[in-house]
C-alpha cells in the first residue's frame, strides 16, 4: 500500500494506549531489525534533570527523560518526539540501542498493523528505595510474564530503612530522584 505522494506510509502512530496514556502503534508491517526512530529532545546534565524534576511527588515517575551516559540526559518533554510514548512492557517488541551518544528504538521482533510498540525500560533498583518503590513503578503492559514492575534487579530482602530526607549526593536533592524518572538505559551499544 502506497501513500499518495508515492512514498511508504508512516511506520507509527501515536494513539491512547491500554498499557498507559498515549502510546505509539504499527501503522503498517514492521520487520525485525528494523530501526523505527530516534529518541530526541534536549540534552542535560542530570544535575538539571534533577533541578525540573525534584519538585516532583515520590510517587510520580512519569517524566520523558532518558538516560545517555554518566554525563547526559535526554529531556524528550523539550522538543521530543513520538519515541517519548512508546510505553514499558515485560515482553517487548522493541529495545534501545545506543550509538555514537543518540538512542535509537529497534524491532527486536516482527510487529503487525496495530500492535503496541514497546521496551524494557530496565529501570535499576537503588540501595535505599522505598518499600513502595514497586508499587510506584508498577507495570501495566499485561503480559503473561509480567514482573510487576519496570524495575530490574533483585528485589531487597528483610526489612530496609526508609530513605533519609537529607539530599542525595549533596545536589540538593531527594534521595532517588533522578534516574527514577528516565526510561532507563539502552539494551545494546554500538
Amino acid at each position: 500500500m502506497k501513500a499518495e505522494s508515492g512514498k511508504r506510509p508512516p511506520l507509527y502512530r501515536v494513539r491512547q494506549s491500554k498499557i498507559h496514556g498515549r502510546g505509539v502503534f504499527a501503522a503498517r508491517r514492521i520487520r525485525k531489525g528494523t530501526r523505527i526512530i530516534e529518541y530526541v529532545g534536549e540534552r542535560v546534565t542530570h544535575a538539571e534533570a534533577d533541578r525540573r524534576y525534584e519538585d516532583r511527588p515520590a510517587d510520580d515517575n512519569h517524566t520523558f527523560l532518558f538516560i545517555v551516559d554518566a554525563r547526559t540526559v535526554i529531556d524528550a518533554g523539550v522538543d521530543g518526539n513520538a519515541a517519548r510514548f512508546i510505553n514499558h512492557s515485560c515482553d517487548p517488541n522493541c529495545e534501545t540501542v545506543t550509538e555514537k551518544r543518540r538512542i535509537y528504538i529497534e524491532a527486536i521482533k516482527t510487529i503487525q498493523p496495530g500492535v503496541e510498540l514497546s521496551y524494557d525500560y530496565q529501570i535499576q533498583r537503588e540501595p535505599g528505595d522505598p518499600p513502595e518503590v514497586d508499587e510506584v513503578f508498577a507495570c501495566r503492559c499485561g503480559a503473561p510474564d509480567c514482573r510487576g514492575t519496570m524495575l530490574t534487579g533483585p528485589r531487597p530482602t528483610g526489612k530496609r530503612k526508609a530513605p533519609a530526607k537529607s539530599r542525595g549526593k549533596g545536589k540538593g536533592k531527594a534521595a532517588a530522584k533522578p534516574e527514577r524518572h528516565a526510561h532507563g538505559r539502552s539494551a545494546r551499544k554500538r
